[in-house]
């Protein structure tokens, strides 16, 4: 069940998703129960990270260090499960170590660290704060 607030033309819906089947959910508005006909086939669309560029935020000290990785090496930082992106301790521009601490995904109430995979430079961040991720979903990219 999923629940939204939806302001309309000024006007204030508490809208809960109750249910979905056969190109059908059955919905409360505002405390009164409807049956909607959904638009498309795919009746409950998946959270999508779309690639974008984040705020420039100050980065914290590194939290640990592990052993560097060969020079020129590349890696992306993916969400290991779905998630929101809690923080992002990273730039771009900004150089890294291996074991660094770039970023926080919060799952199932708990809190992950994200941890750059190589030493280098920050060179991409695709999610901002509080952004919605699918497991899998890059993060951020090291060279």
């Amino acid at each position: 069940m999923k629940q939204y607030t939806l302001t309309i033309n000024g006007k204030t819906y508490d809208v809960r998703i109750d249910s979905i089947r056969d190109g059908k959910a059955d919905v409360t508005v505002n405390g009164t129960p409807c049956r909607v006909e959904l638009p498309s086939e795919k009746a409950e669309p998946e959270p999508v990270a779309r690639p974008r560029k984040a705020r420039q935020t100050p980065a914290p000290a590194p939290v640990r260090k592990k052993e560097p990785t060969a020079a020129g090496a590349a890696s992306d930082v993916v969400a290991p499960m779905s998630g929101i992106i809690k923080e992002i301790f990273v730039r771009e521009g900004q150089e890294v170590s291996r074991g660094d601490r770039v970023a926080i995904l919060e799952a199932m109430k708990m809190e992950n660290d994200l941890l750059a995979g190589c030493d280098g430079n920050v060179t991409g961040i695709y999610v901002s704060k509080g952004d919605t991720v699918s497991d899998g979903a890059p993060i951020l990219t090291i060279r």
